[in-house]
């Protein structure tokens, strides 16, 4: 299980593991849900209304559309 050491200014590095498994790269955000005693550290997704425009006309072919849609992991 990776391990990160927290630094006097409050940071983090997440391990590479955990970086490839959520598909983040530099400059992503993350979310941390808590849940009871524990958080759970959840990659930000744009927000659907950022994708306007973005598939206009695509809709006639749904291939097309496979691939923009990026599965979460």
């Amino acid at each position: 299980m990776p391990i990160a050491t927290l630094t006097s200014k409050g940071q983090i590095t997440l391990p590479m593991a955990v970086r490839t498994a959520l598909g983040l790269v530099a400059s992503n955000q993350v979310d941390f849900i808590r849940q009871g005693a524990s958080f759970v550290l959840m990659p930000v997704r744009s927000d659907v209304t950022a994708l306007k425009g973005r598939f206009a006309g695509r809709g006639k072919n749904p291939s097309a559309l496979r691939r923009w849609i990026k599965p979460l992991p």
